[in-house]
């Protein structure tokens, strides 16, 4: 990951995402359907074996020679990590110093996956990945990274179920605001960039963590690898998706790509979609399509970027997916207000959007494991499959 512009993939390499920011966005009422939704997909056995696996010695700091690690799964919240942990079977957990009470163990399998869960958010995302990445108990210097989780989605990109994979990713949050009832005549927002002037000047990406862009021969991979899975879909889905009157939000899921926005606020609504369009657009130098929005993935890709300065891994070895679990604006004649509401009492949405991320995901992981003598040193060719 390079720092402020962004690089060409040329001249990076094909090693490193560039440095520029990130945003996730979703509707509250989901929180109130969380734990009807959390059920569905397998909360309460979650929550059951993650309160066993705490009573359980874990390996610590006692740990002699750090575990290698060929992949790192990153989700931010127990129902993203629920299906993964049912997927993978790990059999080992690491107590991680620094982690967050609630998920306070990776999880690790023989042949070599983990698995860790962040907390949500910037905060909990930055340090709970910093606390990993310098525990000293993973050899992390070959690991590939994936950041798997749910999120909104812009209907004219992709569906409730859509797995999305991401080349850019943008920071939504770091901005100038002025409240829309108090902007300037002619401004279409209230947003605008660091020490610009107007809503279409260009920042100068100071905080250096605004974009970044991620290994586009790693993310070819994932693609290719991902193209035929076998997505999941409900009948409320469906119904809910007959509402809007184009594809793609009209039709089933499927993996796709497109870029995706972090921020702490969970935005919804045309206006801040089509902000969300083109932010992206404007950051990314007109190279990025925006169609995912979420809360963690700049704080945890900059938390990546420091330990590869630091010489732990390799940022050219980070993937990020988001399924699309609600739509990030309302349909035709509905209020944002409405959309939020009628979103979050969908009773499948947000499970189907947790497995979907095995689905799509499973494929890229799986095949660094089997093929590991070609993906320990670098993205391989997919004419060597």
């Amino acid at each position: 990951m390079c720092r402020s512009n962004p690089v060409s993939v040329t001249e990076r390499d094909q090693r490193a995402p560039t440095r520029m920011g990130n945003r996730k966005g979703r509707f509250e009422a989901a929180f109130k359907a969380l734990a009807a939704a959390a059920v569905a997909v397998g909360m309460t056995l979650f929550t059951s074996s993650r309160a066993a696996v705490a009573a359980e010695p874990t390996t610590t700091l006692a740990i002699a020679t750090p575990i290698p690690v060929k992949v790192l799964v990153i989700n931010m919240f127990g129902p993203e990590a629920a299906p993964w942990l049912k997927a993978l079977q790990p059999t080992r957990p690491v107590r991680v110093p620094g982690l967050p009470s609630d998920y306070p163990i990776v999880q690790c399998t023989a042949d070599g996956v983990c698995q860790m869960t962040t907390g949500m958010g910037h905060a909990n995302a930055a340090a709970s990945v910093m606390a990993v990445l310098y525990s000293g108990l993973f050899d992390l210097r070959q690991s590939y990274f994936l950041i798997a989780g749910i999120a909104g989605i812009d209907p004219a990109r992709g569906t409730l179920g859509s797995a999305a994979w991401a080349h850019y990713v943008v920071d939504f949050g770091i901005a100038h605001e002025i409240d829309a009832r108090e902007i300037p005549r002619g401004w279409k927002e209230g947003y605008f960039g660091i020490g610009t002037g107007s809503p279409n000047e260009m920042p100068k990406l100071e905080y250096q963590t605004e974009v970044f862009e991620l290994n586009a021969a790693l993310l070819q991979e994932a693609l290719e690898l991902s193209g035929s899975a076998q997505l999941e879909d409900a009948d409320d889905m469906r119904s809910y998706r007959r509402h809007y009157q184009s594809a793609p939000a009209n039709q089933p899921p499927a993996v796709i790509q497109c870029d995706t926005s972090t921020a702490d606020t969970w935005w919804t609504g045309r206006r801040l979609g089509e902000h969300a369009r083109s932010w992206t657009r404007l950051l990314t130098a007109g190279k990025g399509t925006y169609c995912t929005s979420q809360q963690e993935d700049n704080a945890t890709l900059e938390a990546l970027t420091r330990a590869g300065a630091s010489g732990l891994l390799d940022p050219g070895r980070v993937a990020v997916l988001r399924t699309g679990s609600d739509f990030d604006r309302p349909y035709a004649h509905q209020s944002a207000l409405s959309a939020l509401r009628s979103q979050g009492a969908l009773p499948n949405a947000f499970p189907v959007a947790t497995r979907n991320l095995v689905h799509a995901g499973m494929p890229l992981v799986a095949d660094i494991v089997q093929r590991w003598d070609l993906w320990k040193v670098g993205v391989p060719q997919s004419s060597a499959r």
